[in-house]
């Protein structure tokens, strides 16, 4: 496989424009509600809170520009479903898939309204089974794709999800910024959060100057921690990724490629991918080379396109197309992901004075949710959350994870002797 890897700048962000970044803050500001985080859950957060709240001050804050973060790093994939979550019950299963169900409409919605066209998609998504035993369970229930019909190496069958759909978040937040803009919402970017310091009115020291609000959104996943908040609760882990060059409908079809946007397998380090609006593949995981976690929990985002990531992608997406041996990558990336310890996400609001917001955990499973978070944080600012009530996100108490040294030692040993991910059951 050759060609030119476009050192860590995403797929996404190489099919947009430069981003034309909103001012800097560069003096003390006081306002109502300050959102940290101008990925999908901040900008969500800002839109929804701006939509119910024409008189409230509301100002975004980002480190870099929207998007920089997972948001405009990720797999494309809108998915329903909550990553740790098994529902038990047909009640249980019919809530999960309608509150993720508003994720996935929120992405049309927002994308129609604002965004190029192209950058939401809605054809449906593949879950791959790689058992036989899965495969003939799954066919059993629901819609099922036979194995015959993929291109996928070693899999026994699929399920399609019709209503799951492809979303370019960086297109998307790209578009928002002028729109909340024009809405009101003081945006921020290239400024970056050094502190924060809770308490009736709350204090946030920035690189250009001081915040002073009356609540705050946490919007920042998997920097979270490195803010003081989650530091048990949170594993940031970085995912890598890569795509192709644009292939041609001929190549699609030689690869058994439906008009799916995307699927992935059922393993634990999953594989996964999607056609992007430029007809390129995405693809990422397969393995635990795919990820990496850096002593401390650090977040940087930095990649290496001849490192032993790289190589693995390479050799996981010849050994789940092959006929992509010989294509070129044009793209290669690395975002990061908050992993909590059972994989469950956490939407709520806690403090002393009940006014830090969050919204983070998703586990590699976030589009929906995060968009989805926008409104769940709105009805908890309106002290309604009975909506969300029954959801296991809802005030969702984090596991702990030992601190280090301890927790990276114990990532590399299991990862390395298991070729899984720790986890445990809440």
């Amino acid at each position: 496989m050759r060609g030119r890897s476009d050192e860590n700048r995403s797929v996404w962000a190489a099919g947009n424009a430069a981003p034309q970044p909103a001012a800097s803050l560069a003096r003390a500001i006081t306002t109502d509600i300050a959102v940290i985080g101008g990925g999908l859950t901040g900008v969500s957060t800002a839109w929804h809170l701006r939509e119910r709240h024409p008189e409230l001050g509301i100002a975004l804050l980002e480190a870099r520009v929207l998007g920089h973060g997972a948001s405009g790093r990720n797999g494309g994939q809108v998915l329903h479903g909550i990553n740790g979550v098994i529902p038990t019950t047909p009640e249980a299963l019919r809530r999960v898939h309608e509150a993720t169900q508003l994720g996935i409409d929120l992405a049309e919605e927002l994308a129609a309204r604002f965004a190029p066209s192209g950058t939401f998609r809605r054809r449906g998504s593949l879950e791959v089974y790689t058992s036989q035993e899965r495969a003939e369970r799954a066919h059993a229930r629901v819609e099922f794709v036979d194995a015959g019909r993929l291109g996928v190496a070693n899999a026994c069958g699929a399920v399609l999800d019709p209503r799951a759909g492809r979303l370019d978040a960086f297109a998307l937040l790209q578009a928002m910024r002028p729109a909340l803009a024009r809405a009101g919402v003081d945006v921020y970017e290239n400024t970056a959060v050094r502190r924060v310091r809770p308490g009736a009115e709350i204090a946030i020291e920035t690189t250009g100057g001081e915040v002073h609000a009356r609540a705050v959104v946490l919007a920042t996943n998997a920097y979270t921690p490195s803010l003081g908040f989650f530091r048990a609760g949170i594993l940031p882990l970085h995912s890598h990724v890569l795509a192709t060059a644009p292939l041609p409908d001929e190549t699609w079809r030689r690869i058994g490629w439906g008009d799916w946007d995307g699927f992935s397998d059922d393993l634990d380090r999953i594989a996964y991918g999607c056609r992007t609006p430029r007809s390129q593949l995405l693809f990422g995981g397969g393995g635990n080379a795919a990820y990496a976690y850096r002593f401390g929990g650090r977040a940087t985002i930095d990649v290496d396109p001849a490192d032993a990531a790289t190589r693995f992608l390479r050799g996981a997406l010849r050994r789940h197309f092959p006929p992509l041996a010989e294509t070129p990558i044009a793209h290669r990336w690395s975002g990061p992901l908050a992993i909590t310890l059972d994989r469950v996400c956490s939407i709520g609001v806690a403090g002393e004075h009940r006014n830090v917001y969050h919204a983070l955990g998703y586990s590699g499973h976030g589009i929906a949710l995060a968009l989805l978070a926008g409104r769940v944080l709105a009805d908890l600012h309106d002290d309604h959350p009975e909506p969300w009530r029954d959801l296991p996100f809802f005030g969702k108490r984090l596991l702990p994870m030992p601190p280090e040294p301890l927790r990276w030692i114990g990532y590399q040993l299991f990862t390395r002797a298991t070729g899984r991910s720790p986890r445990r059951r809440a």
